[in-house]
């Protein structure tokens, strides 16, 4: 995973994680949870659409951690 870049959109509430690569299938792993594969079916994509109520648990806990510091 060292090779993947992080990204959120805000405003449409996604997380995307990526690496170089191009798009030749898209599978959905669940209902907003979809990965993406290149020609050789090797994983270049992760996307988690509605990321911040799927992780609100995650965030609570790292904003109760960072309080304490």
């Amino acid at each position: 995973m060292k090779d993947f870049n992080i990204f959120y959109d805000e405003a449409e509430d996604i997380l995307y994680l990526a690496k170089e690569g191009e798009e030749k299938e898209v599978v959905e792993l669940s209902p907003g949870v979809n990965v993406e594969l290149d020609s050789s079916g090797q994983l270049i994509g992760v996307e988690v659409f509605k990321a911040s109520s799927l992780f609100k648990d995650v965030i609570k806990m790292m904003e109760k951690r960072l309080q304490a510091a």
